[in-house]
């Protein structure tokens, strides 16, 4: 649920995402084609290699994506490190494991969150094809261990302290213009994942930075800040790693290579 309130707040802090120009979503109405080349970075030292995957959390399964460099580079990494590792079982809470309100979504995400969901199987995009699952899947499967690097816990609370996004009442007829707008753009992000192509997630990521400077930084800045900071610490380890997050924390200024680079540890895209 976390990695789809992580999607969907990208439309919810960027009111005009939605009605955005045809000029500026063109390039991204490619028709996806079989063989996708998202884009993977790698990070080295002399005995350390750390793979940094973009993915995409949900996806219609109609791509061939985990091919060429990325199964090499996964099929040669001793570990998968995820943002985090979702429970596919989670138990019951207990009264003492119960997030305080602090810790609650908040509503306005909650409710973009459910009109993402639904615009996604509109297009026939599930979790359950999207990268992250496949990639922990394959994990599982050969005995790789996985990492996350965060706890849902933090995960749910990050939107627990993000302001109320205030909106219009909404219409039945509205709902249903959000709902085709936010289902032809998931589908433009699709095929620009696919093709390896940063240009449309960069353009959402600037018009959430300044529509919505506070979400931006909670959810992006000071997090790729630290996973910079992870990675580089994980240099002094030996091994291989394969390193999988939401394909907009490598995206523009505030990327985790970008923070890479200000840490001194350089980066180098491989496809």
């Amino acid at each position: 649920m976390a990695h789809v309130l992580i999607a969907a707040a990208l439309a919810a802090a960027s009111p005009g995402i939605f009605s955005a120009p045809a000029t500026t979503l063109a390039p991204a109405l490619a028709a996806t084609v079989p063989d996708a080349r998202p884009a993977i970075w790698v990070v080295n030292d002399a005995d350390t290699v750390i793979y940094l995957f973009g993915t995409f959390h949900a996806l219609d399964g109609k791509s061939a994506w985990f091919n060429d460099e990325v199964r090499t580079a996964f099929a040669a990494s001793d570990e998968l490190v995820l943002e985090t590792i979702v429970p596919e079982n989670p138990p019951a809470p207990s009264p003492s494991s119960v997030p305080s309100v602090s810790m609650t979504p908040r509503a306005s995400f909650l409710a973009t969150a459910r009109l993402a969901i639904c615009a996604g199987r509109s297009r026939g995009m599930k979790v359950d094809d999207g990268a992250d699952v496949i990639l922990r899947r394959a994990a599982e499967a050969s005995g790789k261990p996985i990492e996350g690097l965060e706890t849902m816990a933090f995960q749910v609370g990050m939107f627990g302290r993000m302001p109320e996004q205030t909106a219009p009442a909404a219409t039945v007829t509205q709902d249903r213009h959000d709902l085709a707008d936010l289902s032809l753009v998931m589908g433009q992000m699709q095929a620009a994942w696919n093709r390896g192509d940063p240009a449309l997630f960069a353009a959402m990521l600037t018009q959430m930075r300044l529509t919505s400077p506070r979400n931006y930084d909670v959810m992006f800045t000071q997090r790729n800040s630290n996973w910079a900071h992870w990675i580089a610490q994980r240099l002094q380890k030996p091994g291989i790693v394969f390193v999988a997050v939401g394909t907009g924390h490598l995206t523009g200024p505030d990327s985790v290579q970008i923070k890479l680079a200000q840490l001194g540890v350089a980066s180098e895209r491989i496809n």
